[in-house]
C-alpha cells in the first residue's frame, strides 16, 4: 500500500463512531422544537404520543436498544438510513430540487477557441485533483470554528473519494448510488462531453499518460465540429435525467432493453465527469441569472438537454462565459464541491495555458458520439420531460443578494458566532414576512465521525422567536438593553444547537434511526411518527446552509418544499452573499420580499448591537 494511501486509511480508522444520543434527551428536545410550530391542542396530542413512545418498557426503549446494537455492528449506524431518506427515496427531479451548483465568475471569451481553452484547463485541473485523490494525497480536513479552538479534530474524507467514482442510477421506487472506486483505473479513464445536447466520450489517458491541455483542446474542437453535423444528430436523451426520478427510471428501463443504449449508459456511469459545452443564452448576466442557468440550463430551448444530472460532477462552460460546477448531492456535501472548485480556480490561475507539446494529437483516439436507439415511446417521454423541465425553469424564483453593510468580522467583534447570527437573521426575516415561525433546516457536518455526513440544526428556537417578536410587535416596546439580551440569547441558543448536532447529538438522525428500525422490525408505526406534528416538523419551509468560500464564487440551490425557501449564504469579512430561492407557483413565497426582509433584519441587528454595547456578551464565536 502506498505510504500516502496508508496514512489516509489510518486517519479514517481512528475516527470515532457516531454516538447514539440518549432517548429522553432527544424526545425532550423534539417537544421543544415542535411547540412553536403547532397549535396548543395539536401539541398536547403530540406530547401524549411522545410520552407513550418514551415510557418505561415502551417502543422507544426497545428501538433504542436495537440502535445501540446496530452501532456496534456498523461503522455508522445512520448512514444508510439517512442516504435513502434524504436522497435515494426522493422522487423529485434533481435540477433545482436536489443538485446544488457552484457559480464561477462570468468569463469573457473572445471566441469559441477561448472557451475551449478554458474548458481544457478545467479538465486538466480535474485530472490533477483526481490523481491526488487516487494517491490519497489530498490533505485531511480538520474541524474549524465552533468547538475547535482547543484541538484540530480530523474529519472523515470518504466523501472526497466518491467525487469522480459515483453515479446515481434511477429506480422506480428508490435510486441506487453506485460508488465503484475501481473505475479510478487509469486504463479506463474517460470523460463525457455534452455539446449541442449530444454526448461524446473522450479518452483522457493515452499510454498511461494524461492528455496535455493542447491535446484536450484539439479533442474538444473535434467534438464541436461533430456536434454540428445534423445528419448524425441523436435525440436529446439528457433531458430524461432532468425529470422526476420515477419518470426517468421508467424511461431508463425502456432504454436498457437495447444493447446500444446499454453501452452508452455504461460509458456515462463510468466516466470521470461530464463536461457541458453550453451554447450562449443571451441572457442578462446578473448573479441571479447565472445561478438559474447553472441549476437548470435554461430549459429545452437553451441548455437544459446539455446535461447528465446523474453524474456527481458536471463542469459547465458556456460559450457566453456562464461557467460553474453542478453536483449530484447524494454522493457528497457542499464542502467537497467548494474544495474541488477552489482547487480548479487556483490551478487555472497558477500557470499560463500550455498549448505546446501536443506531439501525440495524430495518435489520439477520436472522440466518439454516444449513440441512442429511441423508440416512439422514448420520443414521447422526451417531450414530456422537456415540458416538465420548462415548468421548473419558469417556476424557480432566484435572488442572489449581496449584503454589503458588514460581514463576519463585525459579527465576531460582537463576540457572536457569524453562522448563528445569520441564522437568527433568517428567522427574523421570515417572521417579518409571515408572522410565524416555521420548521427550519440547517445542515450540520458530522464528519468528526466515521462516514459522517450531516444532521440538522433546528434554527427555529424559542429564543429566536422571542427575539423576532420583540423586534416586530408594536404592542411592546422593549428597551435597547432588552433587545440586545434577547439577541444574545437567540444566538447562544443557536450556537448550542449547533454544538449538539456536530458532536453527534442532534435529534433528526436519531428520530430517523428509531423510525427506520421500527420499520425493519415490522412493528406497527409508533404514533410519534404518524402524528401530524412530526410531519409538520419535517416540512422544512426554510432550508438553509452556510457554504463559505475563499475565492470569488458562490453556491445556490432550490427550496425543498413547494411553499418554502432555499437560503444559501457565504459570509465574507466585510459582506455576506445570499442565494435565496423559492417557487413562483406558491402564493406564500417571494424571493424578492424575503431578501428585502433579510436586509432589514441584518440592519436592525446591527443597530441592536451598536445601541446595546456593554450590555453583555456571548463567547460562542466561530
Amino acid at each position: 500500500m502506498p505510504v500516502l494511501e496508508k496514512k489516509a486509511e489510518q486517519v479514517g480508522a481512528v475516527l470515532p463512531k457516531l454516538p447514539v444520543p440518549g432517548l429522553r434527551r432527544t424526545l425532550d428536545a423534539y417537544l421543544a422544537c415542535v411547540k412553536p410550530l403547532v397549535s396548543e391542542e395539536r401539541f398536547r396530542a403530540t406530547r401524549a404520543a411522545v410520552e407513550e413512545f418514551g415510557r418505561a418498557g415502551g417502543a422507544g426503549e426497545l428501538l433504542q436498544r436495537k440502535l445501540l446494537e446496530r452501532r456496534e455492528k456498523t461503522d455508522n449506524w445512520v448512514y444508510d438510513f439517512w442516504l435513502q431518506d434524504m436522497y435515494l427515496n426522493n422522487r423529485l427531479a434533481l435540477p433545482v430540487n436536489s443538485s446544488p451548483a457552484m457559480v464561477l465568475p462570468k468569463q469573457s471569451f473572445r471566441d469559441r477557441a477561448d472557451c475551449l481553452r478554458f474548458a481544457a484547463r478545467l479538465v486538466s485541473g480535474t485530472l490533477e485533483y483526481k490523481a491526488m485523490l487516487d494517491a490519497r494525497s489530498v490533505p485531511v480536513d480538520h474541524a474549524r470554528g465552533l468547538l475547535s479552538e482547543a484541538k484540530l479534530d480530523p474529519l472523515c474524507m470518504e466523501q472526497y473519494y466518491r467525487l469522480f467514482s459515483s453515479y446515481r442510477r434511477p429506480g422506480l421506487k428508490h435510486d441506487t448510488l453506485l460508488t465503484d472506486r475501481s473505475s479510478a483505473s487509469p486504463k479506463s479513464e474517460h470523460i463525457v462531453v455534452a455539446c449541442n445536447s449530444q454526448f461524446f466520450t473522450l479518452d483522457v489517458v493515452l499510454n498511461s499518460q494524461k492528455l496535455c491541455e493542447a491535446e484536450i483542446v484539439a479533442q474538444l474542437e473535434k467534438i464541436c465540429k461533430m456536434a454540428e453535423n445534423a445528419e448524425e444528430s441523436q435525440p436529446p436523451v439528457g433531458l430524461l435525467t432532468s425529470d422526476g426520478r420515477t419518470e426517468w427510471a421508467q424511461a431508463w428501463e425502456v432504454l436498457m432493453q437495447d444493447t446500444v443504449n446499454r453501452g452508452s449508459l455504461d460509458v456515462l456511469e463510468r466516466c470521470v465527469c461530464v463536461v457541458c459545452l453550453d451554447e450562449p443564452c443571451r441572457s442578462e448576466t446578473t448573479d441571479s441569472t447565472l445561478a438559474q442557468l447553472l441549476l437548470h440550463g435554461g430549459g429545452r430551448e437553451k441548455n437544459g438537454a446539455n446535461r447528465w444530472y446523474d453524474k456527481s460532477v458536471q463542469l459547465v462552460v458556456g460559450m457566453d462565459g456562464v461557467c460553474g460546477v453542478v453536483c449530484e448531492h447524494s454522493a457528497l456535501e457542499g464542502i467537497v464541491l467548494v474544495e474541488f472548485t477552489e482547487y480548479l480556480l487556483k490551478f487555472m490561475m497558477g500557470k499560463p495555458l500550455n498549448l505546446s507539446g501536443a506531439t501525440r494529437v495524430k495518435d489520439l483516439h477520436p472522440p466518439r458520439r454516444l449513440p441512442w436507439r429511441c423508440s416512439s415511446q422514448i420520443q414521447s417521454l422526451l417531450t414530456s420531460s422537456a415540458e416538465r423541465l420548462q415548468r421548473l425553469v419558469r417556476n424557480l424564483d432566484m435572488d442572489v443578494f449581496k449584503f454589503a453593510f458588514y460581514g463576519k468580522e463585525f459579527i465576531k467583534k460582537q463576540k457572536m458566532s457569524p453562522d448563528a447570527f445569520i441564522q437568527v437573521a433568517l428567522q427574523l426575516a421570515f417572521y417579518r414576512c409571515n408572522g410565524r415561525q416555521v420548521s427550519t433546516y440547517e445542515s450540520a457536518s458530522i464528519r468528526r465521525f466515521r462516514q459522517g455526513r450531516v444532521d440538522n440544526i433546528r434554527s427555529a428556537t424559542p429564543e429566536a422567536l422571542a427575539f423576532a417578536r420583540a423586534m416586530t410587535d408594536e404592542r411592546v416596546s422593549p428597551s435597547d438593553a432588552e433587545k440586545k439580551q434577547l439577541l444574545l440569547d437567540a444566538v447562544k441558543a443557536q450556537a448550542d444547537c449547533t454544538a449538539l448536532a456536530i458532536t453527534g447529538n442532534g435529534i433528526d438522525n436519531h428520530l430517523l434511526g428509531l423510525r427506520e428500525i421500527a420499520q425493519e422490525m415490522k412493528l406497527e408505526k409508533p404514533k410519534i411518527f404518524s402524528d401530524e406534528s412530526y410531519l409538520v416538523s419535517n416540512q422544512f419551509i426554510l432550508s438553509t446552509s452556510q457554504v463559505p468560500t475563499n475565492l470569488e464564487m458562490f453556491c445556490c440551490y432550490g427550496p425543498v418544499v413547494p411553499n418554502g425557501y432555499g437560503a444559501c449564504y457565504n459570509p465574507q469579512p466585510s459582506h455576506i452573499l445570499f442565494s435565496v430561492s423559492s417557487f413562483r407557483e406558491s402564493t406564500e413565497t417571494s424571493s424578492a420580499a424575503f431578501v428585502k426582509a433579510l436586509e432589514a433584519a441584518l440592519l436592525d441587528m446591527r443597530d441592536v448591537c451598536d445601541s446595546g454595547k456593554g450590555q453583555g456578551s456571548n463567547k460562542s464565536s466561530s
